[in-house]
């Protein structure tokens, strides 16, 4: 399997938050998705439970930046996220 942090490079936030996200390929990262039961305390989920994100949503998801979204809200489009981003690396064959 690629190495997924690596991929995130310069590719488009798939978490596209509306009047957050800055489209700018050059701050997107792996932002990992956390759900009970594959992370914990200092425990990371697999590098396959993530979205491809800018650093705008990035602080917005993980809550080092305050938005109007709920908290339901972010989850959803960070899970959306990586669906997307879990597409796009299937078609090139690398998930």
């Amino acid at each position: 399997m690629a190495n997924l942090r690596k991929e995130a490079q310069g590719r488009d936030c798939q978490i596209r938050l509306p009047g957050v996200c800055n489209f700018n390929p050059e701050t997107t990262v792996l932002a990992h998705y956390r759900m009970a039961g594959t992370c914990g305390t200092g425990i990371k989920p697999d590098d396959s439970q993530a979205a491809w994100s800018c650093s705008c949503c990035h602080d917005v998801i993980d809550g080092r930046v305050k938005s109007e979204y709920t908290r339901e809200e972010l989850r959803l489009a960070h899970a959306e996220g990586g669906l997307r981003t879990q597409v796009i690396l299937r078609g090139e064959g690398k998930l």
